[in-house]
Protein backbone atom coordinates (compact mmCIF):
# COMPACT_ATOMS: atom_id res chain seq x y z
CA UNK A 1 0.00 0.00 0.00
CA UNK A 2 1.26 3.37 -1.04
CA UNK A 3 2.86 5.70 1.95
CA UNK A 4 0.81 8.39 0.29
CA UNK A 5 -2.70 7.09 0.73
CA UNK A 6 -3.26 7.50 -2.97
CA UNK A 7 -6.99 6.44 -4.45
CA UNK A 8 -6.56 3.45 -6.99
CA UNK A 9 -6.21 4.24 -10.43
CA UNK A 10 -5.66 1.44 -13.74
CA UNK A 11 -5.42 4.19 -16.22
CA UNK A 12 -1.86 4.77 -15.07
CA UNK A 13 1.06 2.94 -17.47
CA UNK A 14 3.21 5.64 -17.36
CA UNK A 15 5.05 7.78 -14.39
CA UNK A 16 7.11 10.36 -15.14
CA UNK A 17 8.87 12.89 -13.06
CA UNK A 18 9.31 16.37 -13.37
CA UNK A 19 12.68 17.75 -11.10
CA UNK A 20 12.09 21.64 -9.54
CA UNK A 21 14.50 22.90 -12.19
CA UNK A 22 12.79 21.21 -15.28
CA UNK A 23 9.63 24.15 -15.11
CA UNK A 24 9.83 24.07 -18.98
CA UNK A 25 6.26 24.59 -20.28
CA UNK A 26 7.00 24.10 -23.75
CA UNK A 27 8.80 20.56 -23.39
CA UNK A 28 8.08 18.16 -26.04
CA UNK A 29 6.11 16.04 -23.30
CA UNK A 30 2.99 18.19 -23.19
CA UNK A 31 2.46 18.45 -26.53
CA UNK A 32 -0.26 15.47 -26.40
CA UNK A 33 -2.34 14.89 -23.33
CA UNK A 34 -2.17 10.85 -22.79
CA UNK A 35 -4.02 9.82 -19.08
CA UNK A 36 -2.16 7.27 -19.03
CA UNK A 37 0.47 9.30 -18.11
CA UNK A 38 1.21 10.99 -14.88
CA UNK A 39 3.09 13.94 -14.37
CA UNK A 40 4.41 13.83 -11.09
CA UNK A 41 6.34 17.12 -8.96
CA UNK A 42 6.70 17.20 -5.78
CA UNK A 43 8.70 18.76 -2.79
CA UNK A 44 11.09 16.78 -0.93
CA UNK A 45 13.08 17.12 2.35
CA UNK A 46 16.39 15.77 0.64
CA UNK A 47 16.45 18.91 -1.70
CA UNK A 48 15.93 21.37 1.30
CA UNK A 49 18.90 19.68 3.11
CA UNK A 50 22.05 19.04 0.84
CA UNK A 51 23.14 22.65 2.31
CA UNK A 52 21.12 25.30 3.69
CA UNK A 53 18.49 27.36 1.38
CA UNK A 54 17.75 30.75 1.50
CA UNK A 55 14.56 31.23 2.65
CA UNK A 56 13.43 32.88 -0.47
CA UNK A 57 14.82 30.26 -2.63
CA UNK A 58 12.93 27.12 -1.50
CA UNK A 59 9.84 29.21 -1.71
CA UNK A 60 10.08 30.16 -4.88
CA UNK A 61 11.44 26.94 -6.12
CA UNK A 62 8.25 25.35 -4.09
CA UNK A 63 5.47 28.48 -5.82
CA UNK A 64 6.94 27.62 -8.88
CA UNK A 65 6.79 23.87 -8.90
CA UNK A 66 2.88 24.50 -7.83
CA UNK A 67 2.46 26.42 -10.70
CA UNK A 68 3.43 24.29 -13.49
CA UNK A 69 1.36 21.59 -11.84
CA UNK A 70 -1.48 23.61 -12.32
CA UNK A 71 -0.96 24.79 -15.26
CA UNK A 72 0.05 21.26 -16.62
CA UNK A 73 -3.90 20.26 -14.87
CA UNK A 74 -5.70 23.13 -16.77
CA UNK A 75 -4.04 22.24 -19.92
CA UNK A 76 -5.43 18.84 -19.71
CA UNK A 77 -2.79 16.51 -18.23
CA UNK A 78 -2.58 14.79 -15.74
CA UNK A 79 -0.75 15.90 -12.38
CA UNK A 80 -0.09 14.96 -9.14
CA UNK A 81 1.46 17.63 -6.97
CA UNK A 82 2.92 16.83 -3.28
CA UNK A 83 3.42 18.80 -0.60
CA UNK A 84 6.17 18.53 1.99
CA UNK A 85 3.13 17.56 4.24
CA UNK A 86 2.52 14.38 1.68
CA UNK A 87 6.12 13.65 1.40
CA UNK A 88 7.31 13.75 4.81
CA UNK A 89 7.43 9.69 5.04
CA UNK A 90 10.26 9.67 2.33
CA UNK A 91 13.33 10.09 3.05
CA UNK A 92 14.36 10.17 -0.68
CA UNK A 93 13.69 10.19 -3.91
CA UNK A 94 13.97 6.94 -4.27
CA UNK A 95 11.80 5.63 -2.05
CA UNK A 96 9.16 8.07 -3.33
CA UNK A 97 9.39 6.99 -6.97
CA UNK A 98 9.42 3.39 -5.92
CA UNK A 99 6.24 3.87 -4.19
CA UNK A 100 4.68 5.58 -7.13
CA UNK A 101 5.36 3.37 -9.43
CA UNK A 102 4.60 0.12 -7.39
CA UNK A 103 1.21 1.93 -6.49
CA UNK A 104 0.31 2.79 -9.93
CA UNK A 105 1.54 -0.74 -11.18
CA UNK A 106 3.04 1.41 -13.75
CA UNK A 107 4.59 -0.06 -17.22
CA UNK A 108 6.87 3.10 -17.82
CA UNK A 109 9.01 5.42 -15.26
CA UNK A 110 10.41 8.18 -17.16
CA UNK A 111 12.51 11.73 -16.35
CA UNK A 112 14.52 14.22 -17.72
CA UNK A 113 18.01 14.38 -17.18
CA UNK A 114 19.18 16.02 -14.18
CA UNK A 115 21.49 18.82 -14.78
CA UNK A 116 23.09 18.11 -11.29
CA UNK A 117 25.36 15.38 -11.31
CA UNK A 118 23.80 14.13 -7.44
CA UNK A 119 20.59 13.57 -8.69
CA UNK A 120 21.72 12.44 -12.42
CA UNK A 121 23.41 9.55 -10.43
CA UNK A 122 20.69 9.09 -8.06
CA UNK A 123 18.24 8.93 -10.89
CA UNK A 124 20.32 6.28 -12.94
CA UNK A 125 20.63 4.25 -9.74
CA UNK A 126 16.19 4.47 -9.26
CA UNK A 127 16.20 3.29 -12.67
CA UNK A 128 18.39 0.08 -12.46
CA UNK A 129 15.89 -0.99 -9.53
CA UNK A 130 12.50 -0.71 -10.42
CA UNK A 131 10.49 -3.29 -11.70
CA UNK A 132 9.67 -1.38 -15.33
CA UNK A 133 11.01 0.12 -18.24
CA UNK A 134 12.65 3.37 -17.45
CA UNK A 135 13.49 6.03 -20.31
CA UNK A 136 15.07 9.55 -20.03
CA UNK A 137 14.77 12.30 -22.22
CA UNK A 138 16.95 15.82 -22.94
CA UNK A 139 15.38 18.96 -21.29
CA UNK A 140 15.28 20.50 -24.28
CA UNK A 141 16.90 24.13 -22.82
CA UNK A 142 20.33 24.53 -23.34
CA UNK A 143 21.94 26.05 -26.98
CA UNK A 144 24.12 22.54 -26.57
CA UNK A 145 22.23 19.35 -25.89
CA UNK A 146 23.87 17.12 -23.39
CA UNK A 147 26.01 14.71 -26.01
CA UNK A 148 27.68 17.58 -27.63
CA UNK A 149 29.45 18.87 -24.74
CA UNK A 150 32.25 16.66 -25.41
CA UNK A 151 33.02 18.67 -28.39
CA UNK A 152 33.89 21.83 -26.60
CA UNK A 153 34.95 20.52 -23.12
CA UNK A 154 37.64 17.71 -21.84
CA UNK A 155 38.38 16.72 -18.64
CA UNK A 156 40.94 18.42 -16.62
CA UNK A 157 41.96 20.99 -19.29
CA UNK A 158 42.19 24.90 -18.94
CA UNK A 159 39.22 26.27 -21.14
CA UNK A 160 38.83 29.80 -21.79
CA UNK A 161 35.30 31.23 -22.04
CA UNK A 162 36.23 33.87 -25.16
CA UNK A 163 37.41 31.44 -27.72
CA UNK A 164 33.93 29.01 -26.75
CA UNK A 165 32.11 32.00 -26.83
CA UNK A 166 32.89 33.28 -30.54
CA UNK A 167 32.23 30.11 -31.67
CA UNK A 168 28.69 30.01 -30.05
CA UNK A 169 28.35 33.34 -31.98
CA UNK A 170 29.09 31.91 -34.97
CA UNK A 171 27.82 28.25 -34.85
CA UNK A 172 23.90 30.00 -33.96
CA UNK A 173 24.35 33.52 -35.82
CA UNK A 174 23.54 35.56 -32.94
CA UNK A 175 25.06 39.13 -33.62
CA UNK A 176 27.13 37.95 -36.97
CA UNK A 177 27.42 39.82 -40.21
CA UNK A 178 28.48 36.85 -42.27
CA UNK A 179 31.42 35.52 -40.78
CA UNK A 180 32.32 38.69 -38.56
CA UNK A 181 30.81 39.82 -35.23
CA UNK A 182 28.59 43.38 -35.24
CA UNK A 183 30.29 46.22 -34.40
CA UNK A 184 33.40 45.00 -35.59
CA UNK A 185 34.76 43.32 -32.01
CA UNK A 186 34.06 39.83 -30.30
CA UNK A 187 34.08 41.56 -26.54
CA UNK A 188 33.24 45.17 -25.82
CA UNK A 189 33.91 44.75 -22.36
CA UNK A 190 36.52 47.46 -22.05
CA UNK A 191 32.70 49.97 -22.65
CA UNK A 192 31.28 48.21 -19.73
CA UNK A 193 33.16 48.77 -16.41
CA UNK A 194 32.11 52.19 -15.53
CA UNK A 195 31.38 53.44 -12.30
CA UNK A 196 28.06 54.50 -10.78
CA UNK A 197 28.39 58.68 -10.31
CA UNK A 198 26.14 60.74 -8.55
CA UNK A 199 24.49 61.98 -10.94
CA UNK A 200 23.82 58.51 -12.67
CA UNK A 201 21.72 57.16 -9.75
CA UNK A 202 18.24 58.65 -10.43
CA UNK A 203 18.32 56.99 -13.77
CA UNK A 204 18.21 53.64 -12.13
CA UNK A 205 15.32 52.20 -12.87
CA UNK A 206 12.87 50.31 -10.04
CA UNK A 207 13.09 47.37 -9.69
CA UNK A 208 10.25 45.41 -11.07
CA UNK A 209 9.06 43.15 -8.33
CA UNK A 210 6.25 40.78 -7.78
CA UNK A 211 4.07 39.70 -4.42
CA UNK A 212 3.27 36.25 -4.86
CA UNK A 213 2.02 34.58 -1.31
CA UNK A 214 4.16 32.35 0.32
CA UNK A 215 2.97 32.03 3.39
CA UNK A 216 1.21 28.25 3.21
CA UNK A 217 4.97 27.31 2.07
CA UNK A 218 6.72 29.61 5.04
CA UNK A 219 3.92 27.16 7.43
CA UNK A 220 4.95 23.97 5.66
CA UNK A 221 8.90 24.62 6.13
CA UNK A 222 7.66 25.56 9.59
CA UNK A 223 6.04 22.77 10.11
CA UNK A 224 8.78 20.29 8.83
CA UNK A 225 11.20 22.26 10.39
CA UNK A 226 12.85 23.18 7.33
CA UNK A 227 16.41 24.93 8.20
CA UNK A 228 16.74 28.13 6.20
CA UNK A 229 18.63 31.48 6.12
CA UNK A 230 18.00 35.02 4.92
CA UNK A 231 15.04 37.06 5.33
CA UNK A 232 11.55 35.63 4.71
CA UNK A 233 8.80 37.43 2.55
CA UNK A 234 4.98 36.37 2.69
CA UNK A 235 4.83 38.65 -0.92
CA UNK A 236 7.52 36.61 -2.76
CA UNK A 237 9.53 39.28 -5.05
CA UNK A 238 10.37 36.67 -7.21
CA UNK A 239 8.98 35.54 -10.81
CA UNK A 240 7.04 31.80 -10.00
CA UNK A 241 5.34 31.27 -13.58
CA UNK A 242 6.37 31.96 -16.76
CA UNK A 243 3.79 35.01 -17.44
CA UNK A 244 5.75 36.88 -14.56
CA UNK A 245 9.03 35.58 -15.97
CA UNK A 246 8.07 37.05 -19.26
CA UNK A 247 7.16 40.33 -17.69
CA UNK A 248 10.51 40.36 -16.00
CA UNK A 249 11.99 39.77 -19.39
CA UNK A 250 9.99 42.36 -21.05
CA UNK A 251 10.91 44.91 -18.10
CA UNK A 252 14.46 43.91 -18.48
CA UNK A 253 14.59 44.95 -22.35
CA UNK A 254 13.00 48.36 -22.07
CA UNK A 255 13.97 49.27 -19.04
CA UNK A 256 17.65 48.09 -17.79
CA UNK A 257 19.40 46.89 -21.15
CA UNK A 258 19.93 50.30 -22.87
CA UNK A 259 22.37 50.63 -19.68
CA UNK A 260 23.29 47.32 -18.62
CA UNK A 261 26.52 46.54 -20.40
CA UNK A 262 28.13 50.00 -19.22
CA UNK A 263 27.37 49.69 -15.86
CA UNK A 264 27.32 46.13 -15.70
CA UNK A 265 30.21 46.09 -13.22
CA UNK A 266 29.15 49.09 -11.09
CA UNK A 267 27.68 48.82 -7.34
CA UNK A 268 26.92 51.21 -5.24
CA UNK A 269 26.03 51.42 -1.43
CA UNK A 270 24.41 55.10 -1.20
CA UNK A 271 21.46 55.76 1.17
CA UNK A 272 18.24 53.75 0.37
CA UNK A 273 15.93 56.51 0.46
CA UNK A 274 18.17 58.62 -1.84
CA UNK A 275 17.65 56.45 -4.65
CA UNK A 276 14.75 54.42 -3.17
CA UNK A 277 16.35 51.49 -2.51
CA UNK A 278 17.27 50.98 -6.63
CA UNK A 279 20.89 49.90 -6.06
CA UNK A 280 20.05 45.83 -5.05
CA UNK A 281 19.23 45.35 -8.69
CA UNK A 282 20.75 48.43 -10.97
CA UNK A 283 20.57 47.60 -14.50
CA UNK A 284 20.90 43.89 -13.94
CA UNK A 285 17.95 41.71 -15.58
CA UNK A 286 17.41 39.17 -12.51
CA UNK A 287 16.23 36.35 -15.04
CA UNK A 288 18.68 33.36 -14.23
CA UNK A 289 16.00 32.51 -11.52
CA UNK A 290 13.51 31.87 -14.06
CA UNK A 291 16.55 30.63 -16.80
CA UNK A 292 17.66 27.86 -14.30
CA UNK A 293 14.54 26.63 -13.24
CA UNK A 294 13.75 26.45 -16.87
CA UNK A 295 10.70 28.57 -17.14
CA UNK A 296 12.53 30.74 -19.88
CA UNK A 297 14.58 29.12 -22.60
CA UNK A 298 18.31 30.94 -23.42
CA UNK A 299 16.76 31.35 -27.04
CA UNK A 300 13.86 32.89 -25.80
CA UNK A 301 15.48 35.58 -23.64
CA UNK A 302 18.11 36.27 -26.19
CA UNK A 303 15.88 36.69 -29.05
CA UNK A 304 13.37 39.11 -27.30
CA UNK A 305 17.00 40.86 -26.19
CA UNK A 306 18.29 41.36 -30.14
CA UNK A 307 14.71 42.29 -31.10
CA UNK A 308 15.03 45.34 -28.31
CA UNK A 309 18.22 46.18 -29.59
CA UNK A 310 16.91 46.30 -33.41
CA UNK A 311 14.51 48.29 -32.44
CA UNK A 312 15.36 50.56 -29.88
CA UNK A 313 18.24 53.17 -29.24
CA UNK A 314 20.49 50.86 -27.65
CA UNK A 315 24.19 50.29 -27.99
CA UNK A 316 26.18 47.24 -29.08
CA UNK A 317 27.70 47.13 -26.07
CA UNK A 318 24.88 46.77 -24.22
CA UNK A 319 23.61 43.91 -26.31
CA UNK A 320 26.73 41.97 -26.14
CA UNK A 321 27.55 42.27 -22.61
CA UNK A 322 24.10 40.46 -22.41
CA UNK A 323 24.49 38.18 -24.98
CA UNK A 324 28.08 37.43 -23.35
CA UNK A 325 26.31 36.24 -20.01
CA UNK A 326 23.59 34.22 -21.59
CA UNK A 327 25.34 31.66 -24.75
CA UNK A 328 29.03 32.48 -23.44
CA UNK A 329 29.16 31.88 -19.72
CA UNK A 330 26.51 30.20 -18.57
CA UNK A 331 26.69 27.37 -21.32
CA UNK A 332 30.53 27.83 -20.42
CA UNK A 333 30.39 26.83 -17.08
CA UNK A 334 27.66 23.83 -17.98
CA UNK A 335 30.43 22.60 -19.91
CA UNK A 336 32.55 23.06 -17.52
CA UNK A 337 31.26 21.03 -14.70
CA UNK A 338 30.06 18.14 -17.22
CA UNK A 339 33.46 17.56 -18.31
CA UNK A 340 35.13 17.94 -14.49
CA UNK A 341 32.12 15.92 -12.44
CA UNK A 342 32.58 14.52 -9.90
CA UNK A 343 36.23 15.34 -8.73
CA UNK A 344 35.81 19.18 -9.70
CA UNK A 345 33.49 19.16 -6.47
CA UNK A 346 36.77 18.35 -4.20
CA UNK A 347 39.52 20.42 -5.91
CA UNK A 348 41.36 22.89 -3.75
CA UNK A 349 44.38 23.48 -5.65
CA UNK A 350 45.43 26.76 -3.67
CA UNK A 351 45.13 23.93 -0.48
CA UNK A 352 42.74 27.22 1.15
CA UNK A 353 41.99 25.84 5.18
CA UNK A 354 40.33 28.74 6.79
CA UNK A 355 37.26 28.99 8.17
CA UNK A 356 34.46 31.44 6.92
CA UNK A 357 33.62 34.14 9.09
CA UNK A 358 30.52 33.77 11.18
CA UNK A 359 29.55 37.31 9.72
CA UNK A 360 28.68 35.62 6.07
CA UNK A 361 25.57 34.14 8.27
CA UNK A 362 24.39 37.70 9.25
CA UNK A 363 26.53 40.59 7.54
CA UNK A 364 27.94 42.22 11.15
CA UNK A 365 31.00 43.10 9.54
CA UNK A 366 32.83 46.76 9.69
CA UNK A 367 34.12 46.43 6.44
CA UNK A 368 31.18 47.88 4.37
CA UNK A 369 31.42 46.12 1.30
CA UNK A 370 31.04 43.11 2.76
CA UNK A 371 28.64 43.95 5.20
CA UNK A 372 26.64 45.42 2.00
CA UNK A 373 27.09 42.50 -0.46
CA UNK A 374 26.18 39.99 2.36
CA UNK A 375 22.78 41.21 3.73
CA UNK A 376 21.61 42.30 0.39
CA UNK A 377 21.93 38.73 0.08
CA UNK A 378 19.91 37.76 2.99
CA UNK A 379 17.66 40.30 2.23
CA UNK A 380 17.17 39.21 -1.80
CA UNK A 381 18.64 36.01 -1.91
CA UNK A 382 20.38 37.78 -5.05
CA UNK A 383 23.48 39.76 -5.42
CA UNK A 384 24.86 40.57 -9.06
CA UNK A 385 27.92 38.76 -10.41
CA UNK A 386 30.77 41.25 -9.67
CA UNK A 387 29.59 41.38 -6.24
CA UNK A 388 29.93 37.65 -5.73
CA UNK A 389 33.10 37.22 -7.81
CA UNK A 390 35.02 40.56 -6.71
CA UNK A 391 33.47 41.13 -3.36
CA UNK A 392 32.68 38.37 -1.10
CA UNK A 393 34.44 35.90 -3.39
CA UNK A 394 37.68 37.64 -3.55
CA UNK A 395 37.54 37.84 0.23
CA UNK A 396 37.45 34.36 0.45
CA UNK A 397 40.10 34.08 -1.92
CA UNK A 398 42.21 35.93 -0.09
CA UNK A 399 41.35 34.84 3.33
CA UNK A 400 42.28 31.52 2.12
CA UNK A 401 38.45 30.29 2.94
CA UNK A 402 38.34 26.54 2.53
CA UNK A 403 36.32 26.12 -0.98
CA UNK A 404 33.65 23.31 0.50
CA UNK A 405 32.57 26.19 2.55
CA UNK A 406 32.67 28.75 -0.11
CA UNK A 407 30.60 26.32 -2.26
CA UNK A 408 27.99 25.84 0.51
CA UNK A 409 27.76 29.65 1.42
CA UNK A 410 27.04 30.46 -2.41
CA UNK A 411 24.96 27.64 -3.02
CA UNK A 412 22.58 28.04 -0.48
CA UNK A 413 22.31 31.97 -0.30
CA UNK A 414 21.26 32.21 -3.70
CA UNK A 415 17.97 31.94 -5.78
CA UNK A 416 19.59 31.07 -8.64
CA UNK A 417 22.35 28.84 -7.06
CA UNK A 418 21.88 25.56 -8.81
CA UNK A 419 25.47 22.92 -8.62
CA UNK A 420 26.10 22.71 -12.68
CA UNK A 421 26.29 26.73 -12.45
CA UNK A 422 27.21 27.72 -8.98
CA UNK A 423 30.37 25.44 -8.30
CA UNK A 424 32.44 26.59 -11.71
CA UNK A 425 31.77 29.97 -10.52
CA UNK A 426 32.81 29.44 -7.42
CA UNK A 427 35.24 26.90 -7.19
CA UNK A 428 36.67 27.49 -10.73
CA UNK A 429 36.46 31.52 -11.16
CA UNK A 430 35.79 32.93 -7.55
CA UNK A 431 38.22 30.57 -5.69
CA UNK A 432 40.96 29.36 -8.09
CA UNK A 433 40.39 26.48 -6.51
CA UNK A 434 40.09 24.39 -9.84
CA UNK A 435 44.04 25.61 -10.78
CA UNK A 436 42.86 27.65 -13.92
CA UNK A 437 40.73 25.28 -15.62
CA UNK A 438 37.98 28.19 -16.03
CA UNK A 439 39.97 31.06 -15.56
CA UNK A 440 43.79 32.42 -16.29
CA UNK A 441 44.54 34.33 -13.27
CA UNK A 442 42.97 34.31 -9.44
CA UNK A 443 40.87 36.84 -9.37
CA UNK A 444 42.78 38.52 -6.26
CA UNK A 445 42.47 42.19 -5.64
CA UNK A 446 43.24 44.85 -2.94
CA UNK A 447 40.47 47.75 -1.61
CA UNK A 448 41.98 49.57 -4.42
CA UNK A 449 39.37 47.59 -6.63
CA UNK A 450 36.53 48.07 -4.77
CA UNK A 451 37.54 51.97 -4.36
CA UNK A 452 37.46 52.21 -8.03
CA UNK A 453 34.26 50.37 -8.95
CA UNK A 454 32.03 51.40 -5.96
CA UNK A 455 31.45 53.87 -3.42
CA UNK A 456 31.46 51.73 -0.78
CA UNK A 457 34.83 52.50 0.26
CA UNK A 458 33.38 56.06 1.78
CA UNK A 459 31.43 55.17 4.52
CA UNK A 460 33.40 52.46 5.86
CA UNK A 461 35.21 51.92 9.20
CA UNK A 462 38.58 51.04 7.22
CA UNK A 463 40.60 53.43 5.40
CA UNK A 464 41.36 51.96 1.90
CA UNK A 465 44.48 53.79 0.98
CA UNK A 466 46.14 52.33 4.17
CA UNK A 467 47.55 48.45 4.39
CA UNK A 468 48.95 48.46 7.45
CA UNK A 469 47.71 49.49 11.34
CA UNK A 470 44.37 48.74 12.32
CA UNK A 471 41.96 50.73 10.50
CA UNK A 472 44.10 50.04 7.54
CA UNK A 473 41.28 48.08 4.74
CA UNK A 474 41.65 44.30 5.75
CA UNK A 475 41.38 43.68 1.84
CA UNK A 476 45.06 45.27 1.37
CA UNK A 477 47.35 43.22 3.43
CA UNK A 478 45.38 39.80 2.85
CA UNK A 479 45.74 40.74 -0.65
CA UNK A 480 49.60 40.82 -0.75
CA UNK A 481 49.55 38.20 1.76
CA UNK A 482 47.52 35.94 -0.67
CA UNK A 483 50.15 36.95 -3.60
CA UNK A 484 53.34 35.99 -1.70
CA UNK A 485 52.00 32.87 -0.33
CA UNK A 486 51.26 31.36 -3.89
CA UNK A 487 54.10 33.36 -5.41
CA UNK A 488 55.58 29.50 -7.26
CA UNK A 489 51.77 29.54 -9.00
CA UNK A 490 51.53 33.29 -9.83
CA UNK A 491 54.65 34.46 -10.74
CA UNK A 492 54.80 33.18 -13.91
CA UNK A 493 51.17 34.85 -15.48
CA UNK A 494 52.66 37.35 -17.40
CA UNK A 495 49.59 39.45 -16.07
CA UNK A 496 51.16 39.45 -12.29
CA UNK A 497 54.82 40.15 -13.37
CA UNK A 498 53.62 44.09 -12.25
CA UNK A 499 51.74 43.07 -8.82
CA UNK A 500 55.43 40.89 -7.84
CA UNK A 501 57.56 44.31 -9.40
CA UNK A 502 55.50 46.41 -7.69
CA UNK A 503 55.83 44.16 -4.06
CA UNK A 504 59.91 44.29 -4.58
CA UNK A 505 59.93 48.09 -4.72
CA UNK A 506 58.04 48.29 -1.42
CA UNK A 507 60.58 49.32 1.29
CA UNK A 508 61.87 46.15 3.49
CA UNK A 509 59.98 47.01 6.71
CA UNK A 510 56.85 48.17 5.23
CA UNK A 511 56.60 44.32 3.85
CA UNK A 512 57.32 43.25 7.14
CA UNK A 513 54.33 45.17 8.63
CA UNK A 514 51.75 44.39 5.78
CA UNK A 515 52.53 40.56 6.07
CA UNK A 516 52.06 40.83 10.04
CA UNK A 517 48.50 42.80 9.71
CA UNK A 518 47.42 39.92 7.17
CA UNK A 519 48.60 37.47 9.93
CA UNK A 520 46.78 39.16 12.63
CA UNK A 521 43.48 39.95 10.47
CA UNK A 522 44.04 35.67 9.76
CA UNK A 523 44.19 35.25 13.67
CA UNK A 524 40.92 35.78 13.70
CA UNK A 525 38.72 36.34 10.17
CA UNK A 526 35.23 36.93 12.88
CA UNK A 527 36.46 40.27 14.42
CA UNK A 528 37.15 42.28 10.95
Amino acid sequence: MSRLNLPADNSTKTVRLVLGDQLNANHSWYKQKDHSVLYVIAELKQETEYVVHHVQKVCAFFAAMENLASALNKAGHKVLYLTLDQTRHFTNLNQLITDLVNHYQSDKFEYQLPDEFRLRQQLQQIAKQLPCVTSCAQTEHFFLADDELGRYFTAGKSHRMEAFYRKMRKRFAILMEGDEPVGGKWNFDANNRNKLKARDLADIPQPLMFANPVADILARLKRHEIKTLGQAQEQLLWPVNRQQALELLEYFCQQCLPKFGYFQDAMTCQADTLIDKKQWSLYHSRLSFALNTKMLSPRLVIDKALAAYNHADISIAQIEGFIRQILGWREFVRGVYWANMPSYQNMNFLQANNQLPEWFWHGQTKMNCMRHAIEQSLEYAYAHHIQRLMVTGNFCLIAGIHPDQVDAWYLGIYIDAIEWVELPNTRGMSQFADGGIVGSKAYAASGNYINKMTDYCKSCHYQVKESIGENACPLNALYWHFMLTHQQNFSSNPRNKMVYANWHKTAEDKRQQIIARAQALLTDLNDI
